[in-house]
């Protein structure tokens, strides 16, 4: 037996979490088939229904429903593995996406895009367990500050997310360029000492797993050597075959080179990070028209996914985006990946990828 991620009565054999990625890359397939070997599934909730006929007319109710039908496939799918989903607090009525996973069954829920400062009273009559994505030592902090003070409880988990994920960044640009790996490890050993102080109020172990750039057992192996219990980790497992991704989307992070994975302004105001395709480099004439006054007009239909969305200021609908890049229509689509996605250069199976963190972890334990 190698180091398992014990998260309160949940054990994963082996200590890996699979990222949740919207829109649909990661749904009931691939979470289930990471829980059924060994490592936690997740399922995105960010437009979870785009595939249903009901979506174009009603996105939220359509998107609630699919909550508990994928948390069930995925289960179908996991034999008794652990299955949890992944809700942005950016959400559009996050609240009740987290109450529709809860009452589904949903093991965990991971929530960042903003301080999911409510979350332990919208699942207080449910088993699920509740962990916070934090960047820095300070939203560490605050985080459980908060939930400490207001709710009497500590995260189930905390994840630690880097400057190298994929799809939105929780820094500025120049904080990402300008951060290096050195610098970033010495926040995560702070972030940790963070939460070993909630550990001993809470006479718990609070496990902790860091995300961003994790893509084989070595940068396993390197976490657990910074005090990690485990990772999270997203890009690898878009390019296996149980990825619920169109087999295009794929294709294009197995033929990105390492020059165009690029940084990109999303939308929503925040840094996300991209490969650069005829989409993005569309976007990119089209702000530069916008500066010498070339006029856009915006007549998008607004998929009511985010709380701070105004169609007539944005450069292009974000869901629109990525919803043509997980069918396959790559030229108009937003493809999001992580830093390592030119990495990929072949399709592999889920339970190859998990293989090798297995064996990883079991030598780093041994």
């Amino acid at each position: 037996m190698g180091r398992a991620l014990v998260i309160g009565d949940l054990t994963a054999s082996v200590p890996v979490i699979q990222g949740g990625m919207g829109v649909g890359v990661s749904l009931s397939r691939l979470a289930g088939n990471v829980a059924k070997c060994g490592g936690i599934g997740i399922i995105s909730t960010a437009q979870i229904g785009y595939q249903e006929p009901e979506f174009e007319e009603n996105p939220i109710e359509t998107n609630l429903k699919a909550i508990a039908k994928h948390i069930n496939k995925a289960k179908e799918i996991a034999q008794g593995g652990i299955v949890g989903v992944n809700i942005m607090v950016a959400t559009r009525r996050y609240e009740d996406y987290v109450k529709a996973a809860a009452k589904a069954g949903a093991d965990l829920i991971i929530s960042g895009a903003g301080l999911p400062a409510k979350l332990p009273a919208l699942v207080e009559q449910f088993k699920t367990k509740i962990a916070p994505v934090v960047s820095s030592v300070k939203s560490a902090a605050v985080i459980c500050k908060l939930w400490d003070r207001k709710y009497q409880r500590c995260p189930d988990l905390v994840v630690i997310e880097g400057p190298k994920a994929g799809g939105h960044l929780g820094f500025t640009r120049d904080e990402v360029e300008q951060s290096t790996d050195a610098g970033y490890e010495q926040e995560i050993q702070g972030i940790i000492k963070v939460i070993q102080e909630y550990s001993k109020k809470y006479e718990r172990h609070i496990p902790v797993v860091v995300a961003g750039g994790i893509y084989d057992g070595a940068d396993l192996n390197h976490a657990i050597e910074l005090g990690a219990d485990g990772v999270q980790v997203a890009t690898r497992f878009v390019t296996t075959y149980e990825c619920d991704a169109s087999d295009a989307y794929k294709q294009a992070y197995i033929q990105a080179e390492k020059e165009d994975i690029v940084l990109v302004k999303s939308p929503v105001g925040m840094p996300g990070r991209a490969v650069r395709n005829a989409f993005i480099r569309q976007e990119e004439s089209a702000a530069q028209g916008a500066q010498e006054g070339i006029e856009r007009t915006n007549t998008w239909k607004c998929y009511q996914c985010l709380e701070k969305c105004n169609p007539a200021e944005i450069p292009y609908c974000i869901t629109r985006a990525l919803v043509n890049a997980v069918k396959g229509n790559i030229d108009q689509g937003l493809i999001f990946c992580g830093t390592n996605a030119y990495r990929a250069r072949k399709l592999e199976h889920v339970s190859e990828v998990m293989e090798e963190f297995r064996s990883s972890a079991e030598a780093c334990h041994s």
